[in-house]
């Protein structure tokens, strides 16, 4: 209600303005109120100011500590935590050709195809081997029949029903000489049939205990190669714009930039399978990122264009003070070993290898690596079994290395090189050219010097060395095999695997021996630990006396991330994809949620 003088003003003021909308009157009425309430009474203020200015500090005080005591108890009663979405970036060295699991070889192929392949099987993190594609399997015992059986309601990328007949189907495939695969010899004389939707079953011509770990190859759908011939597989679009798979991811795009092997980079987009068999992936997409070089692929990094990258031996020093860096190193059931020709030049005396592997201080080699590492000393990595701790290689030092050397009829020139019969203790190291191999090749160079060898080091580049270690064009070679969780070293070591006609030639020694060769086939058909020890054991031996390799360290898979990966988790991996196996779990963004008290 309006005071009585308002009121009166009021009625001056209508009656000056009669024949004006009420509207009008009334803006005016308010206008003289604001005047006279507010604006002629802010010179009043001054004598007071000070009792105005404690109020007004009260209520930013009051305010301010409601605030503070809002934030203080939202951080109390809520936390971050990792929720799905988000678009993962990885970069990887190299370049995409194919996908297919008969054909992929590569950093970059074996990634992209272990997220769109399942196999029958994987690794747990606690690297054993677990069902993926099957829920089970039998062996009889005799040890040479396998029966797996798939999980219910499998389904390929298109929609369709996975079943026991496409488990088949790419066994075959792989058997087929017209396909072309390199997994071929590995499975020449083993039948596979299916018995219903759900069964498979795998005959061996002999018993073979490591067999279910060649079970975890991707699986293929018959229906995308109906109609095609296979001699025509290795050229199907499949293999990489229209894969079909039944992994955690499929396919949705690639784009390609630069137009030769020096400037392509090429983006591959994968996006998640709502019906993965293990729950849908928590991640909104994954694009891979490939660089030609390291360079390329740490200053990506650096500017945040991917989020992760692999390929590198250690992290790049610019990067090791950020603390938004993170890097996990992962061993690797692998061997890094200096495999020494058996069978020409100066190394095809056994007392030349003894004394180059006695000699050799392997803990001064590995001293410089900067992540720790497991050491290896035998053929057989340790908590394999088989391993004994016992018979490890030779390891007595440069003094006994000359004294058998000498004993040898090597003697030491005015140059001190050593030489017999007019041969010199020369010969050729072969390695990748990288940080970590340069170190220890040349380590080893000047080792072997001091006894009186002569070593020339030759560094190469990813595809050359593959081509000079498939070619055998090496007197000795820096290089790493993976072993996986068996011990079955029969490919690496067995005298049949170095000759020319044999589908893998991975005896890079050359290795003979007829104790070894018996050792290895007896050890790879037992089923029992103990048993397979016990085999094992003369191969060992073997090994250790004929120094065909000197053993150094397991490799190491460095996975470097912005950021924390949530259920990312250092293990041991068979293979560096086999950090995919939880992938579907994994998550890169975070929202407050409230704790539950």
């Amino acid at each position: 209600m309006l005071s009585n003088d308002a009121q009166k003003r009021a009625k001056r003021i209508l009656g000056k303005h009669t024949g004006k909308s009420s509207r009008t009157n009334l803006v005016a009425i308010a206008e003289e109120q604001f005047e006279r309430n507010v604006i002629r009474r802010f010179g009043k203020l001054w004598p007071v100011r000070r009792f105005v200015a404690v109020w007004l500090l009260l209520c930013v005080v009051l305010v301010g500590g409601v605030v503070a005591q809002t934030r203080a108890l939202a951080g109390y009663y809520q936390a971050l935590e990792p929720t799905p979405g988000g678009i993962y970036h990885e970069g990887i060295i190299g370049s995409y050709t194919n996908a297919n699991p008969l054909y992929v070889t590569g950093q970059v192929n074996d990634a992209v195809s272990k997220l769109l392949f399942s196999g029958l099987f994987s690794y747990d993190e606690q690297n054993r081997l677990t069902g993926d594609l099957a829920k089970s399997f039998e062996v009889d015992k005799t040890g040479t029949t396998y029966t797996v059986q798939l999980r219910d309601n499998l389904q390929w990328h298109d929609g369709k029903p996975l079943t026991a007949a496409d488990v088949v189907f790419t066994y075959k495939s792989i058997q087929n000489p017209d396909v072309q695969s390199p997994l071929t010899a590995s499975w020449q004389n083993v039948a596979v049939t299916a018995k219903g939707d759900k069964t498979v079953i795998f005959k061996l011509p002999n018993p073979l205990s490591s067999f279910p770990q060649s079970l975890t190859t991707g699986i293929i759908p018959e229906h995308a190669f109906e109609g095609v011939k296979p001699a025509n597989y290795r050229s199907s679009p499949f293999n990489t714009t229209e894969p079909i798979g039944s992994g955690p991811f499929s396919f949705k795009a690639i784009e390609v930039k630069g137009n030769s092997p020096s400037t392509r980079q090429e983006e591959i987009e994968l996006v998640p399978f709502r019906n993965y068999h293990e729950g849908e992936p928590k991640l909104s997409s994954i694009v891979f990122h490939t660089f030609p070089d390291e360079m390329r692929l740490v200053s990506a990094f650096e500017d945040r264009t991917i989020n992760a990258m692999t390929g590198l031996q250690e992290l790049p020093e610019a990067l090791r003070g950020d603390e938004s860096v993170k890097t996990n190193i992962m061993p690797l059931t692998a061997a890094n070993m200096v495999f020494l020709k058996t069978t020409a030049g100066p190394l095809k005396d056994k007392a030349v290898r003894q004394a180059l592997v006695g000699s050799a201080d392997v803990a001064a080699l590995t001293k410089g690596l900067r992540q720790p590492i497991l050491p290896v000393h035998e053929p057989i990595l340790s908590g394999t079994p088989g391993y004994d701790p016992t018979i490890q290689q030779l390891s007595f030092g440069p003094q006994k290395a000359e004294q058998i050397l000498d004993g040898a009829g090597w003697v030491r020139g005015q140059d001190g090189i050593r030489t017999k019969d007019g041969q010199k203790l020369a010969f050729k190291l072969y390695c990748q050219d990288g940080r970590e191999n340069r170190r220890i090749a040349e380590d080893l160079q000047r080792q072997w010097k001091r006894i009186g060898a002569d070593v020339q080091v030759y560094r190469q580049a990813d595809a050359d060395l593959r081509a000079t270690v498939s070619d055998h064009s090496y007197d000795a070679l820096l290089y790493g095999i993976s072993l996986g969780v068996d011990p079955d070293g029969f490919v690496y070591w067995h005298s049949s695997q170095s000759d020319v006609r044999s589908a893998s030639r991975l005896n890079l020694s050359e290795y003979s021996s007829p104790v070894a060769d018996a050792a290895l086939e007896d050890g790879r058909t037992r089923s029992d630990p103990a048993l397979r020890a016990a085999k094992y054991k003369s191969f060992l031996e073997a090994w250790r006396d004929d120094a065909p390799a000197l053993g150094l360290y397991q490799p190491r898979f460095t996975y470097v991330t912005r950021g924390d990966v949530f259920n990312l988790r250092d293990h041991t991996l068979t293979t560096d994809t086999d950090r995919y196996n939880n992938v579907e779990d994994w998550m890169i963004r975070q929202e407050p949620r409230t704790r539950q008290r």
